[in-house]
């Protein structure tokens, strides 16, 4: 549940939810603030690291809903997510009933679904880390921070754009040759101010824009700023859309690399 769409598992994590903590403090925003506007000097790959560590800090833990939206149809669902550093996230679904239970799990460049209807746990193959979430329009590579748009891509600062009244750098990241990622070219308007993803673009491998990914709802949460809204959109499907919606979340606290683990999967709980 990097893709990066990097940011969900920081979207949660698809992050929910994809950067070295940033306080939330105005003192501290301005004066990077000053920092970026004062010179060009900061690389377009610290500026997507720094956006990454911003919606995710050491450890995260966030709660969310996730709305599935058709032109005839609307699911929900809820869920709670964890992760530590970029190598290990968890994902696990609270409601609806028919889905509670399920979780993902990520551990450094693999991944596992524990379905509880069956009471199996299943890995995930890179080849299936482009397919859909849970029926959404998140790719497994998203919700569970599989690649690492730090690791996984080079950066390219293209220009400045405003979102929203909101000086955003527009960067491309572009996949390493050999690396393990769904995408192929990411497009990230990443704000100035708070290092918050504003807007994501997503590529395939002949150059065709098939999602977008935009972000709202700023407000502080868990000691930083966040973007409370997410949705992804594709292109080539009138009136489809996934929103992801931030309630809860709480960044830098101490948490075991036991708690991501086949056994937690099969043991978690709402």
């Amino acid at each position: 549940m990097d893709g990066s769409r990097p940011w969900l598992a920081g979207m949660l994590g698809l992050a929910l939810v994809c950067m070295a903590p940033i306080s939330a403090t105005a003192e501290t925003l301005a004066t990077e603030t000053a920092v970026i506007n004062s010179s060009d000097a900061l690389e377009a790959r610290e500026i997507v690291r720094r956006a990454d560590e911003q919606m995710r800090g050491k450890s995260s833990y966030v709660v969310a809903t996730m709305n599935i939206v058709r032109p005839a149809w609307t699911r929900s669902m809820s869920m709670k997510s964890w992760t530590k550093g970029q190598e290990l996230s968890l994902v696990l679904v609270t409601a609806p009933a028919k889905d509670k239970g399920s979780v993902s799990l990520k551990r450094y460049r693999e991944m596992w679904n524990w379905v509880p209807a069956i009471e199996r746990i299943i890995k995930i193959a890179p080849s299936m880390l482009s397919q859909s979430w849970m029926g959404s329009d998140f790719t497994n590579d998203d919700l569970i921070n599989q690649s690492s748009i730090v690791v996984d891509y080079r950066h390219q600062l293209v220009q400045h754009e405003s979102i929203e009244g909101d000086d955003c750098f527009v960067i491309d990241a572009f996949a390493k040759p050999d690396a393990p990622v769904v995408w192929s070219r990411i497009r990230l308007w990443i704000s100035s101010r708070h290092y918050l993803q504003r807007k994501v673009e997503f590529f395939d491998e002949f150059d065709e824009q098939v999602n977008t990914l935009t972000t709202s709802g700023i407000q502080e949460m868990g000691g930083r700023m966040l973007a409370t809204k997410m949705v992804m959109i594709p292109a080539d499907k009138p009136g489809q859309r996934t929103e992801l919606i931030t309630h809860e979340a709480a960044f830098d606290f101490e948490i075991g690399d036991d708690f991501f683990s086949q056994q937690q999967m099969k043991a978690l709980r709402d």
